[in-house]
């Protein structure tokens, strides 16, 4: 197995290890499992970066990357639903279209394709790791330790923008695999 695939397998591997810490009470787990959640996120990076520059692009990379993407953002996704930073409605959203975009791939997968991730899909990637760090981070840690009415105002007004942003980039990446792999759904039996 190659250095890019393993990086994704750590990614799902470094999953569990999020949660629980993120379930657990007090600042430091905070910032323990910000701090996996980072380290998890870094992999997704580095795994595409070896990957382009070996020239080792794989049918199982193409798989694996976005599974263990969705997999890391969407269970920190729940925990923050459950620690009350994030509303359930945005991570449907999500949910909903990753199903539907992986519902498209295995029809693809049917056919004898794999559709690697489109570009808008790796910015919404990017763009639900950036509001997970920061709703996990200044999100969780603001309440705790700041009692300044206008900075806890400001931290809820920007994790508020990450997540309509999230919402709209998410169901803009996927209306845009829909479209450009459209030909799978036409060629369906």
């Amino acid at each position: 197995m190659n250095t890019p695939n393993k990086l994704s397998l750590l990614r799902v591997a470094l999953i569990p290890a999020m949660v629980v810490l993120m379930y657990l009470p007090g600042w430091p787990m905070v910032l323990l499992s910000t701090a996996v959640f980072g380290a998890a996120a870094y992999t997704d990076y580095l795994d595409g970066h070896i990957a382009r520059r070996d020239g080792i692009v794989t049918d199982f990379g193409k798989f694996i990357d976005p599974v263990a993407d969705k997999l890391l953002n969407l269970s920190a996704m729940i925990m923050l639903t459950l620690a009350g930073c994030m509303p359930h409605w945005a991570v449907i959203v999500v949910l909903a279209r990753e199903l539907a975009v992986d519902g498209l791939r295995m029809v693809a997968v049917g056919q004898g394709r794999v559709i690697a991730a489109g570009k808008l899909g790796k910015i919404k990637t990017v763009s639900q790791m950036v509001m997970i760090l920061f709703l996990m981070l200044p999100g969780r840690l603001a309440p705790m330790f700041c009692t300044v009415s206008v900075v806890l105002t400001a931290v809820r007004a920007l994790g508020w923008a990450m997540i309509a942003w999230v919402a709209i980039i998410t169901v803009w990446s996927g209306v845009d695999y829909f479209v450009r792999n459209f030909d799978v759904i036409r060629n369906a039996k």
